[in-house]
């Protein structure tokens, strides 16, 4: 019977620590291949140069197209490719961008449920907004296991609650002790295949730059009435189990919370276009006001200091709009209570 010899690891802003002591606590003959995925801008070294220090007892290298999967070997995603996981080897994908990233830990762990399925043990780390959480939901749906860093564990707990929501979890610990917990299940036997969702083998395919239309799109989601900030296009809400998500016709996908964060971000910068528009139009009434009472048009005068006014008193509503925009919202105080294994 199959080992579970396939590990995934996903975060974001403050995994870099918990990684180097999950990857420092595995033994040098651990049976199972490690792929980590966090997320890195294009044309950065990031992790690629940190990582190897710490995973001292095993060789780490960056994910190559076409790599042949090793045990006992690390892989790290690398800038602007999807890590993607086929066939006993790696493929590199060039599709779109998946909750602002490439790579994205989505892709990752949704072709590893595919491609092994209960051999996968998928672990998701600190991080903002919430990639991850869909992938890890795959993961358990094709029989693998999830394991998520405690949230008060995590630097940033966003990532960790989502996949918390997003499944039940088999185990949520601190980030020290994933590692032996890792070693210790890569020597168990995996549970017996199970079938895989149609859809997530189409995402996969995305990722992978395979082409995506209206047409293949309906086969998965449903149009919405939302725009993609990244291209503009219709967005359609994916008709799946887990986060609510978004996908546009050339294939970017979204999260809710994306959605509404890279939407917040739009209104807040238009405004402050809108105030900048308005207090210039305030400064230029004022002057013609000014220029009014010099040539002893007085009723000309006092309507533009009245507009002047009127354009301030507007400015002044934008301003507390743009203030408030930025305060943090009120914590919910539903998510404070996972149970922990």
């Amino acid at each position: 019977m199959d080992e579970r010899d396939i590990i995934v690891i996903g975060g974001s802003s403050g995994a870099t620590a918990p990684l180097k002591a999950i990857l420092g606590g595995l033994p040098r003959d651990l049976p199972a291949a490690v792929f980590v995925v966090l997320h890195i801008p294009a044309r950065s070294i990031g992790i690629l140069a940190t990582v190897p220090q710490a995973a001292s007892n095993l060789p780490v290298q960056p994910a190559e197209d076409g790599m042949e999967i090793r045990p006992g070997h690390v892989y790290l995603g690398v800038p602007d490719r999807h890590l993607l996981l086929a066939d006993g080897r790696i493929r590199l994908g060039r599709g779109p961008r998946e909750n602002m990233a490439r790579p994205a830990i989505d892709p990752l762990f949704r072709s590893a449920a595919i491609a092994y399925g209960p051999r996968v043990v998928g672990v998701l780390l600190s991080g903002l907004l919430n990639d991850g959480a869909s992938g890890l939901s795959a993961i358990k749906r094709c029989g693998g296991l999830a394991l998520v860093q405690d949230p008060q564990d995590a630097i940033a707990d966003e990532m960790p609650l989502a996949g918390l929501r997003a499944v039940s979890a088999d185990l949520v610990a601190p980030g020290e002790r994933i590692g032996d917990v890792l070693a210790d299940l890569a020597r168990e036997a995996a549970g017996p295949r199970v079938p895989i969702p149609p859809e997530i083998r189409l995402e996969v395919d995305i990722a992978a730059g395979e082409r995506v239309d209206s047409e293949v799109l309906g086969r998965i989601a449903d149009p919405a009435p939302l725009i993609c900030p990244d291209c503009g296009g219709v967005m359609s809400q994916l008709r799946e189990p887990g986060p609510l998500r978004f996908r546009c016709q050339v294939g970017h996908a979204k999260t809710a919370e994306v959605l509404a964060y890279e939407q917040e971000r739009s209104v807040d910068e238009a405004l402050r276009v809108a105030l900048r528009i308005i207090e210039e139009r305030a400064e230029l009434v004022s002057r013609m006001a000014e220029d009014g009472r010099i040539a002893g048009r007085r009723a000309v005068a006092e309507m533009y200091e009245e507009r002047a006014r009127e354009y301030r008193r507007y400015g002044d509503t934008i301003r507390r709009a743009v203030l408030n925009s930025m305060r943090p919202p009120e914590p919910s105080g539903d998510e404070g209570g996972q149970d922990q294994a």
